[in-house]
């Protein structure tokens, strides 16, 4: 039997993007350069190789090279959570016991995504990887890229599969979530992972949120964690939350790695382009996502 190992998972956890040299390549500088900028800005975790991570457009061998790096480059001071995304059983294993053997903390687990898994197939999947490796698991929530929608009853049943201990809900469902939290917590530690709705998973008692814009704003983001869930103040957490949602929103009307890739240009923390099919933001978008970070203080006005 598997000796399961934990993990502390809490606060604000970066789903951080894969930067790219000009001529397409991983660059591992640039991971380095980025996990040291998020670090220092009081970031608790960092999820590689998610949706942010463009890992459906990684070979083989660039998906365990970014997980690697991002390993070495937090070197213990933070959990690095290694996104695993995968068309087969084998290949999820295979890259899951790879960021085991390189040290990350956790795996967050998309089960395949073009033929939607009943719930039995699902449920069988996630306890076959989960038996390969040590590591806790979150169970990455994102009907929208599965078709796997579940019920908050189901999705607490997951928890019950040992390894399955936490849930990225990037559902969107507000209700869903609210129904995780208040009632099945002590079977799944539920995470929002829906950027609008960070305010209200916080408030309602995620002990951590997944979050892109944390790329792009990260002491701001953090400064969010710190007013709702460390200290709760509510009034300073609604001040600094109106900014941040109205770039949450923003990101939410656009190609989501453009947008994160397009803000981090914009900040002055450019990490390159996004790779083929997804293009850059247009003109429009960038003049648009300009106004907003300006107005929320992010560049010069």
């Amino acid at each position: 039997m598997t000796t399961r190992r934990s993990a502390d998972l809490h606060g604000i956890l970066a789903a951080v993007p894969t930067p790219f040299t000009a001529d397409n390549v991983v660059n591992e500088d640039g991971i380095r350069a980025f996990a040291e900028r998020l670090i220092s800005a009081g970031i608790h975790g960092i999820v590689s190789t998610g949706t942010t991570g463009e890992f459906t457009t990684l070979t083989d061998a660039e998906y365990k090279q970014v997980i690697e790096a991002y390993v070495r480059a937090a070197d213990g001071r933070v959990p690095v959570i290694a996104g695993v995304g995968a068309m087969s059983t084998g290949k999820a294993i295979e890259l899951a016991q790879h960021a085991e053997r390189v040290g990350a903390s956790a795996v967050m687990l998309v089960p395949p995504f073009y033929d939607p898994l009943d719930f039995g197939t699902l449920k069988v999947f996630l306890r076959e990887v989960a038996e390969s490796i040590a590591l806790p698991i979150v169970y990455y929530n994102v009907p929208g890229a599965t078709g796997i929608r579940l019920s908050a009853a189901e999705v607490a049943e997951l928890g019950d599969i040992p390894g399955i201990d936490y849930l990225k809900d990037t559902s969107g469902d507000a209700v869903a979530l609210a129904g995780l939290l208040a009632g099945y917590g002590d079977r799944i530690k539920a995470f929002n992972g829906w950027d609008t709705l960070t305010f209200f998973g916080i408030a309602s008692g995620a002990e951590a949120s997944v979050w892109g814009l944390a790329s792009v704003l990260p002491e701001q983001a953090v400064r969010l964690w710190d007013a709702l869930a460390v200290r709760k103040d509510l009034d300073e957490a609604r001040a600094l939350w109106k900014d941040l949602w109205a770039v949450s929103d923003f990101l939410e009307s656009v190609n989501y790695v453009a947008g994160i890739k397009g803000g981090l240009e914009l900040v002055g923390h450019p990490v390159g382009d996004p790779r083929r099919p997804i293009q850059r933001l247009s003109d429009e978008d960038r003049a648009r996502f300009t106004a907003v970070l300006k107005s929320a203080g992010a560049i010069s006005a």
